[in-house]
């Protein structure tokens, strides 16, 4: 077994490439967006998720809906130090491909709840980190057996939470639940290679 730095716990699993460029790509665009929304704050209304708007047609809205901020300033910038904290691990520990697949199908599919259940207006890009957190808490979790790696103890019981956060947000009608628990499951089908992690 070997215990991780605990300065850089996930040293020994990151597989991905060393410059996380699509993550900063991401983080660029998502700025960008904010910014529109903040310099010409009509352009809210065209892109928000709105149930009844998606309802008429306009089903762009949820993709949109992960790249504008229903918190304004204060939810841009909680939303991309968000970003910046998990996106960067998690695009070296499963590499671009996977992580596309993780930031954009839990961002959709939370998109998707909150229209049809959860919080049927509303914008923010932080149910697509919510599913890089989820991936990357069962990484955490599966660590010891799959790749040999110990995680510190307060980390794994953090991993642990996760989940049990994610159900009762869900049940207290927060639209962050469902895609952390979709993130967690894609992030099991998606974990890298034992061999490849550990090399």
């Amino acid at each position: 077994m070997t215990r991780t730095d605990p300065s850089n716990q996930f040293a020994a699993l990151t597989t991905g490439p060393r410059r996380p460029l699509l993550t900063v790509g991401v983080f660029v665009v998502t700025l960008a967006c904010g910014v529109a929304q903040l310099v010409h704050r009509p352009l809210y209304d065209l892109v928000v998720r709105d149930a009844a708007r998606i309802d008429a047609g306009e089903w762009y809205r949820l993709i949109t809906g992960m790249f504008f901020q229903d918190g304004w300033a204060a939810g841009l910038v909680v939303n991309l130090v968000w970003l910046a904290a998990v996106g960067i691990l998690a695009e070296r520990v499963f590499g671009r491909v996977r992580w596309l697949v993780l930031y954009f199908g839990c961002g959709l599919f939370g998109q998707f709840m909150s229209y049809l259940w959860l919080n049927p207006v509303g914008a923010g890009n932080s149910m697509c980190s919510a599913g890089l957190l989820g991936a990357l808490s069962v990484v955490v979790l599966v660590a010891a057996r799959r790749y040999g790696v110990v995680f510190p103890s307060n980390l794994r019981m953090s991993a642990l939470v996760v989940p049990v956060l994610a159900v009762v947000g869900t049940l207290l009608h927060d639209n962050h639940g469902l895609p952390c628990l979709l993130g967690m499951a894609l992030g099991f089908l998606l974990l890298p290679a034992p061999a490849a992690a550990t090399r």
